[in-house]
This record gives C-alpha cells, structure tokens and sequence, in this order.
C-alpha cells in the first residue's frame, strides 16, 4: 500500500515510491531501481515497462493500493498509471482510492469489465449498518429513532457519523436526544461542527496532542514526541487508535500511523486558530527529527513551512554530493530555488553546488550567476579576515574541493555553448588541482577533457582522455556513468575508423554489467544501440536489427545523452536501408524533439542527416530551403565539428 500526498506529484518521486512499496514481494527485480538513475525525464511507458519487468517474476496474487490519489497533480503521473493498466501482468490488482476521478480514461477498462467501482453510494451506510456501527463499535446506546435521524442527516457519511458518535460518548443521555435534533447541515459544517464537539470531548492533553502533531503527515512515538515534547506518545497513538479518533495504523507493527486525511485537514485549520504563534517551532522540531533520522526531504518540508531557510540551506549543502550521485538534483533543485537569494549567496559550496543543479537541468544562463557567486568567495581567500565573518560553510570537505567541482563546472558550462577553448583549460585546471583521491571528480574532469579535444578534432588526445575518464568511473563504481563513458570512447573510436575495437569495448562493458541469472542492467541498452549502429555502419542489416531490438527492451531513454543522439539516427538509418525515408524523417524529427543542452559534441547532427534523407527523396528544390532553415549555411572556416553538417550543403 503507497500512501500518497501533494509530495507524491513529483514524477521521478513517485515512481521510487512505487518501486519501494512492492520491494517486500518475494522474487521482485530491481530494474526500476537501476533505471531511476537519472536527472532527466523519462516517458512514462519506460518506467512503467521498467516496473513490470520487475513484478512478472512474483508468482503470487497481489495488490498494488495508491490511497488518496486524488492528491496527485500530473499529467506524466496520469500517463504512466494508464501504461501500467496496460501492461500490468494478471496477478496484479490496481487499487485506487481516491475523493475524485482519476486523471487518466477509465471508461475502457469499464466497457471491457475490468474495473470495480466503489462510488459515494455504495460506501454509505444504510441505517441498519449505521445501527451497528454506533452500538456496538462505537458503544452507544441509542433509540431507533435517533439512529435513524443520524442516518438520514448524515446520508450514511461514515465520518460524519464517527465524528457524531465521538461527541455524544461522554454526553448525559438526556443531551443525547437534544444533539441529534440539533444536528443539522452540509456535510462541510457537520465536519467542522463535529469536530470541534469531539474535540471538546478530549482532555486537553490530549487535544492539544491532537493539534500539535496535525501538521505530520505521518505519525511514530518518538517523532511525536519530539513535536509535542510527551514522553507517553506511542501509548497516547494506541490509545486514540482503540478510541477510533481518525487514526490509521500503515504498518503491521504500529510504529506509524497517519490522521484520516479530513480529520487532519480541519484538526490542521482548528491549530492555525487556536496556537498559530507555535507552528513554527513544531514544524522546526520536525524537520530536526527528519534530519538526524536521515530523512532529507521531509526535514526540508517542514523546515520550509517554518520559513527556517537557514536550516533548508544547512541540510541541501549537507546532501548534495549523494543526491547528485544518485540522480536526484531535480528534487534537490526545488528545494534550492525556495530559498531567499541572500541565503544563498553567502554560502559558496551551496552555489557551486546549485549551479551544477542548474547545468543538469539545462539552465546555463542561471548556473554562470551562481558559479560567479562561488568564485567570489574563492577570489576573497587572500583576505580572510575580512570574509570569513560573513561566508557560511556546513561541509568543510566540500569547502576544501571547491576548486575543482567550480573548475569542472566551468568546464561543462563552456563545452555546452561551444567554447572549446576554455572547456579544455578548465578541465584541465581541474585535473592539475590537489585532490584526496576521488576517482569520480577526477573520472569527471578527464571526461570533459576529451569532450573538449573531441569538439576540437584531436581525436587521439580525446581518446586518451576519455579512456582514463571511464576507467575512473568503473574504479569509482558507478556503473551508469562507467556505461555511458564506455558509449563517449565509442563515438571516438567509431570516427577514427576503429570499428571492431569500438564494438569491443561494447562488449566488454556489456560482460562487466552482467550478474549470473540476472537480466540485463537498463542502463545496457546505451551498450546495445551502440552495437547496432557499428553493425549497421559494417553493412550487417540482421546483427544491427537484433541489437537495436535488445535495446529496445530499455527503450526510450531520453535521459542517457548516448541515447538521445544515437538513437534517432540508428532508427532512421535503419529506415533509410529498408527503404522507408519517410519513417526516416519522422524518427528524425522525434529525436530533435527529444534534445536537451549538454556538452557532449555532436558532430553528426540531426538537422544534417535529415538534409541527406531529403536529397536520397529527390526533394531537390526543398532540400535548400529546408537546409538553409535548420542552419546549415556555408561556414567561413570549416571545423571538425561542422564537417558533417556542410556535406549535405555541398
């Protein structure tokens, strides 16, 4: 069961969610783990392929619960759980709850009968059910009469029942009759109505417990105790489970439980009424809790909701470096650019690190202000005494590698908008500075080093680099970075003529990725579309088509850049070779569709195999026109990079 919040609409988010509510499933894969390792969006049908893959293997009937799917705001979300309908194997279930329609059809599922629907009618209790749900779980004694007029004021609400039998529990019986007679309105004013009279009911430890931990989402004894500072909070969490107060247990052990959701709603607006200058100081006692629980993004939730920036900025710095490695500098991106931008700027390892955030996520323009900031603070070193007062540093560590992670921004920002140059004299500074042996800074460094030489055509140079660039990456254990590293030094060797070397380090890779009775690693088809196109490029149709197919088990992976820029063209020559240019033009404009910033060289564009595909239709007096619009102009000096584009021109 994936309990679901406004946190949820994050696609990547939920998705990890979805991944870790079925890990407890006996002989479930660990596919959409491995292929959640990136900073980009995917489409919503690779990870759910990836998620089925992962689920196939569990021979047992289960259910798959997403409770109160309403919370979600996505359009990608949407599209994704309609691919799971799709593809789902038969003994998976799909529960939804939710206060509203999906976002997603599902009116087919319905013509075909395959789906169950549990609508407002058929949850309300009749007046029989709403007998014995007052008399004997809630332990009231009422007349037939006063059960039926709460019945029918209530239209068989279940809340608005619980609620009213919480008020009348501790009621004379002589008031009981004058409660339900005066019980009258919407079901919203009944909420707020009841409420108030259950929480009237409550001790005033107790309600003051209740308001206090209504802004968690989730509820454990030592978290609430940490709120509310009672040391009796796991025994206070039983007890109003066994009263029935709105709470629901989300485990088997009833560690955590959560406030049924509209009960916290108005237990939430009730706190801002009744003790609005301490919500703050709760919110900031949570997000501690979070922080040394190791819980990051509800600790920044919370710390937001106080306005406690300061805090937000602390617990960012601290988990850069493992969100980033694990492709997570969406998510840490959004927490960043809450912050006041005089947070911010005082700290130099937090702007080095949003500006490499910012590069990620293609804003360049937005990671040169930052990589400005940082510098500032490493220009004003000579002059300790003079900033030291005012700079702020949480990891010391990064403070001391600064340099190098500024130099290899500086590095990525410059190849990304085509100055060669700089790219490979900041690298290289990068390179040249002092560091504790980090295999993954220096793997990254050597890397961008090679993209520089390789956009410059010294192709031998940036074969060497990029070689140690990927050993480094294989020595540092980051298998996805070490395949896509393998993909680069390809490219490099494919341009130098060296194919059958090339389709080597493919294989290599592929055997170094590969676990005894495991499948492949998602990450593999970067490997197989790389084999494809060296087939291909050998003239051998049947070995290119069978590799292409094997990547398109992990197909559509927008996220990898050696899958963006080698798969519209593999596709499209394949096309091209079984005579289908129309099909190729199409793959083509999909692939351009598809482009984001990087600073990989590019140097068999999209728009030049497109002019080529236009030539071999004979579309002779388009080609120019078509040529001319996507840029292809004669240049004044030819360079590696733009001899590729001109051929078509010629």
């Amino acid at each position: 069961m994936l309990s679901l919040d406004e946190d949820g609409s994050d696609t990547q988010q939920f998705v990890r969610y979805l991944a870790a509510a079925v890990r407890p499933l006996t002989d479930v894969q660990s596919s959409l783990p491995h292929l959640l390792q990136s900073n980009q969006t995917m489409p919503a049908k690779t990870l759910m392929k990836a998620f089925v893959y992962d689920v196939v293997p569990v021979s047992a009937p289960f259910y798959l619960i997403l409770d109160d799917y309403h919370a979600i705001d996505s359009a990608e979300i949407d599209r994704a759980l309609a691919a799971l309908l799709d593809l789902m194997p038969p003994q998976m279930t799909l529960v939804l709850t939710s206060r509203s329609d999906p976002g997603f059809p599902i009116s087919r599922l319905r013509t075909r009968g395959e789906l169950i629907e549990l609508r407002a009618d058929e949850m309300r209790f009749t007046e029989a059910e709403a007998a014995q749900f007052l008399q004997q779980t809630m332990g009231l004694t009422l007349l037939p009469a006063q059960i039926a007029a709460l019945e029918a004021r209530t239209e068989g609400w279940i809340a608005g029942l619980q609620m009213a039998a919480l008020s009348m529990q501790n009621r004379a019986h002589s008031d009981v009759d004058g409660f339900v007679h005066t019980f009258t309105g919407s079901h919203r004013f009944i909420m707020d109505y009841l409420v108030e009279e259950a929480l009237r009911q409550q001790p005033e430890p107790v309600r003051t417990f209740l308001l206090s931990t209504s802004i968690l989402d989730r509820l454990c004894g030592s978290l609430c105790t940490a709120v509310t500072g009672r040391e009796d909070s796991q025994q206070l969490l039983e007890t109003l489970e066994s009263s029935n107060l709105f709470i629901v247990p989300l485990d088997d052990q009833r560690v955590w439980y959560r406030y049924h959701h509209l009960f916290a709603d108005v237990l939430q607006a009730y706190d801002k009424a009744a003790q609005p200058d301490q919500r703050a100081t709760l919110h900031q006692r949570a997000s501690r809790w979070y922080a040394q629980h190791g819980l990051p993004a509800e600790a920044v939730r919370h710390a937001l909701a106080s306005d406690d920036y300061e805090q937000v900025a602390a617990l960012a710095e601290l988990t850069w470096r493992d969100m980033d490695r694990r492709y997570q500098s969406a998510t840490w991106l959004g927490w960043v650019k809450a912050l006041p931008d005089e947070v911010v700027r005082v700290r130099p390892v937090l702007n080095a690190q949003y500006a490499w955030a910012l590069l990620d996520s293609g804003e360049m323009e937005a990671a040169e202000t930052r990589l400005r900031d940082a510098e500032r603070w490493l220009d004003m070193g000579d002059h300790p005494k003079t900033t030291a007062a005012k700079m702020v540093v949480v990891d010391e560590a990064e403070f001391q590698s600064l340099p190098i992670t500024v130099a290899n921004a500086r590095a990525y920002l410059a190849q990304t908008v085509g100055d060669v140059a700089d790219a490979v004299q900041y690298a290289q500074q990068a390179l040249d500075l002092p560091s504790e042996n980090d295999p993954f800074e220096r793997g990254l460094s050597a890397l961008l080093l090679g993209f520089g030489y390789w956009a410059s055509g010294d192709l031998d140079a940036a074969f060497q680099a990029v070689s140690d660039a990927m050993s480094a990456m294989w020595t540092a254990g980051n298998i996805p970075f070490a395949i896509s590293f393998t993909s680069y030094l390809a490219d490099i060797m494919l341009a130098q003529g060296r194919l059958y070397e090339a389709a080597a380090t493919y294989e290599n890779a592929l055997q170094r990725t590969a676990a005894p009775g495991k499948p492949d690693m998602p990450e593999t088809a970067v490997l197989h579309l790389g084999l494809s196109e060296l087939h291909l490029e050998q003239g051998d149709m049947a070995a290119a088509e069978q590799h292409l197919l094997k990547s398109l088990d992990w197909g559509e992976q927008p996220a990898f850049p050696p899958w963006h820029r080698h798969w519209a063209r593999t596709q499209a020559r394949l096309k091209v070779a079984q005579g289908d240019l129309d099909g190729a033009i199409a793959l083509l404009n999909e692939g351009e569709s598809l482009h984001f910033r990087h600073p990989v060289p590019d140097s068999c564009p999209i728009t030049a195999l497109k002019a080529r595909v236009w030539l071999l239709q004979g579309k002779l007096a388009d080609a120019p026109s078509g040529v001319h619009g996507q840029g292809l102009y004669a240049a004044g000096t030819l360079t590696y990079l733009r001899e590729f584009e001109q051929i078509p021109r010629a």
